[in-house]
């Protein structure tokens, strides 16, 4: 290096320091000094190696002999750990020795370190991301890209992204839109743009993309396109909508069973759930009752089992009242059917009112959005079943207010015009055997007899007034035992009655009993004399309702009038000691039962109440 060249190296900004060819300092600018951390004084002349022992397990060796030993300029990057700098090496080999410098480039290795880092992001994200020049030509295309449209990104990178926009099967129309956001974008008119357009998938379905448009600052790319497969949100977005407007129909019915029946087909329409059912609580019996279901869940099973308490999974989770998940039944213990063809279910509890189960023949077929889908199903399918209820007590509330009315105002009568007859038929016999005679036996009995009568239509006019759809605390009665009290409250000797099988059930004590009271007044009214009467179960050999049956062998009431004895009528005259068989029917239906009358087959009158569900023969 000659001495005019001097002060021309040291007033560059890059580190310059000259070598030798044994690799001696001949000359370090003021840059290098400052690098280095030496002065000049201390390293010309000493070899760099001895100096700075540090550099032999860097590229500085292999790089400063090759280009002594090849006479050829080389370059290289060097971390240096003290500054916490980047430096490019340059070395420029003659006959004397090496030049070299040292440029920071730190800056730009950070940007390098930042791209790739932003590539590695791009490249690792499940979004497909395709950049564009200027020119809307195709930079950049991630592996997720390569994924959405089923192609080689090779065969897009260069293209323009019409390619891109024919390759999804994006409509002209949708086109021009992707066109106009990106010009939006680039231009900064638009911070960012966002579209939802539908495209074809690599299997040839239709899919649901999200398309973000955003500005990138590159040397080539100004606009990324990022597309999220939103296809499965999307759907869901659409079920949920559908299960709202399915909530409307749900809501227009007053049917338990056709609630159901909506519901479960909803399920197997919207959710793709082919194998459902739902069972609701028996309030009286305390059992899980199918009510409707799949023809997939028919088809599988040939018809859904009745759960009573205890009974598998389905009572379980209804008991507890949350919904659950049941990924793989092969490993959850105590099922109901161990032999199931089911491999996954979601139990999901209808309120108190019972559940919804849906199945499946593969494991893990169901996730969380399952779970929130049902979910919001079974709780529309609660609301209208709440409602349903609300509406059949007020229907059935305002119905007996009717009967009741009804019913009074012909009691009103019956009371009035039996109490006018007994009066005149007072006034009649005091007429016929005088005023001196008033203490004859004739009318002794007779006013006896007739306020007899008025104490008993009083005490059934009680009782019938109260309301029919209200009863006591039901208990289970020994049907003997029952029979027994109202033979002794009644007008029957004991030895009239014959019971062909003991038998318990669950009722009102003290209105069961005034029902059979009643019933046995009715007939002993009806005899001229000895009266006997038979009591029997009935349902139990046809399967039919449950009930039991009063015959007697009274007078019987003919056909013509068995549909009127069960209501009060001023002109009934087989109500002779009270409001009768009317009383029987009112106290039945108070308890849900069913009240006929028809004729025995060898003559008499047969009262049958019937749909006791709580009806059971008792053995010994």
């Amino acid at each position: 290096m000659t001495t005019r060249s001097v002060p021309i190296v040291d007033r560059v900004t890059d580190a310059f320091f000259a070598l030798d060819t044994g690799f001696r300092f001949t000359y370090l600018n003021e840059r290098a000094e400052t690098l280095l951390k030496r002065s000049r004084e201390e390293l010309i002349g000493r070899v760099m190696w001895d100096e700075f022992p540090q550099t032999v397990e860097t590229q500085f060796p292999d790089g400063f002999h090759h280009a002594m030993d090849e006479q050829v300029p080389v370059s290289f990057e060097i971390y240096h750990t003290p500054l916490e700098t980047w430096f490019e090496a340059r070395a420029y080999p003659s006959e004397t020795g090496l030049s070299v410098y040292m440029r920071d480039v730190s800056e730009r290795k950070a940007q390098e370190t930042t791209l790739a880092q932003h590539a590695a992001v791009v490249e690792a994200i499940r979004d497909a991301v395709v950049t564009l020049d200027r020119n809307r030509e195709i930079v950049t295309a991630n592996g997720a890209t390569e994924s959405a449209l089923g192609i080689d990104r090779s065969q897009l990178v260069g293209e323009h992204v019409e390619t891109l926009t024919e390759l999804a099967g994006i409509d002209d129309e949708r086109a021009v839109e992707i066109g106009r956001a990106i010009a939006d974008v680039d231009v900064g008119n638009a911070g960012r743009r966002q579209l939802e357009l539908s495209y074809v998938g690599p299997d040839g379905t239709d899919r649901m993309g999200e398309f973000r448009f955003v500005p990138v600052e590159d040397n080539r790319a100004t606009v990324a396109v990022v597309v999220r497969d939103i296809t499965d949100q999307h759907e869901y977005d659409r079920v949920v909508t559908s299960l709202h407007e399915v909530t409307r129909w749900l809501l227009e019915s007053d049917d338990p069973e056709e609630i159901c029946a909506i519901a479960v087909h909803s399920g197997s329409d919207l959710l793709d759930l082919p194998i459902s059912g739902i069972w609701l609580l028996e309030q009286e019996q305390g059992y899980l009752e199918p009510v409707a279901g799949t023809a997939g869940a028919h088809d599988e099973f040939g018809g859904l089992p009745r759960f009573n308490p205890g009974e598998g999974l389905v009572w379980d989770v209804f008991e507890a009242g949350g919904v659950e998940l049941f990924d793989d039944l092969e490993t959850v213990d105590d099922i109901y059917n161990p032999d199931t063809p089911l491999r996954s279910e979601i139990i999901a509890p209808i309120g108190t009112h019972g559940v919804l189960m849906t199945g499946s023949l593969e494991p893990h077929r169901f996730d969380e959005s399952d779970v929130d889908l049902i979910s919001t199903l079974v709780e529309n399918t609660r609301a209208a079943l709440d409602r349903a209820d609300r509406e059949r007590i007020l229907r059935d509330r305002t119905a007996e207010l009717e009967r009741q009315t009804e019913r009074l105002g012909a009691v009103a009568d019956v009371l009035s015009n039996d109490l006018q007859r007994q009066l005149e038929a007072v006034a009649d016999a005091l007429e016929h055997d005088g005023a001196d005679e008033w203490e004859f036996p004739l009318v002794e009995d007779t006013v006896e007899t007739t306020l007899d009568r008025a104490e008993r239509l009083v005490d059934d006019v009680r009782e019938f007034a109260r309301n029919a759809t209200a009863t006591g605390t039901r208990t289970r009665l020994d049907l003997e035992s029952a029979i027994d009290d109202a033979v002794g409250e009644s007008r029957l000797e004991t030895d009239a009655l014959v019971v062909d099988a003991p038998a318990t059930l669950r009722a009102d004590s003290d209105r069961f009993v005034h029902l059979l009271e009643t019933a046995f007044d009715s007939a002993a009214a009806r005899a001229d004399g000895d009266v006997t009467i038979q009591i029997g179960l009935v349902g139990f050999e046809n399967g039919g309702s449950r009930g039991f049956f009063v015959l007697d062998d009274a007078a019987e009431i003919p056909p013509n009038a068995h549909e009127r004895v069960l209501d009060p009528t001023a002109d009934d005259d087989t109500a002779a000691d009270g409001l009768g068989l009317a009383l029987v029917r009112a106290i039945a239906e108070a308890h849900d039962w069913e009240c006929t009358v028809t004729n025995g087959q060898n003559g008499g009158t047969r009262i049958e109440i019937r749909d006791i569900t709580t009806l059971e023969r008792r053995l010994g």
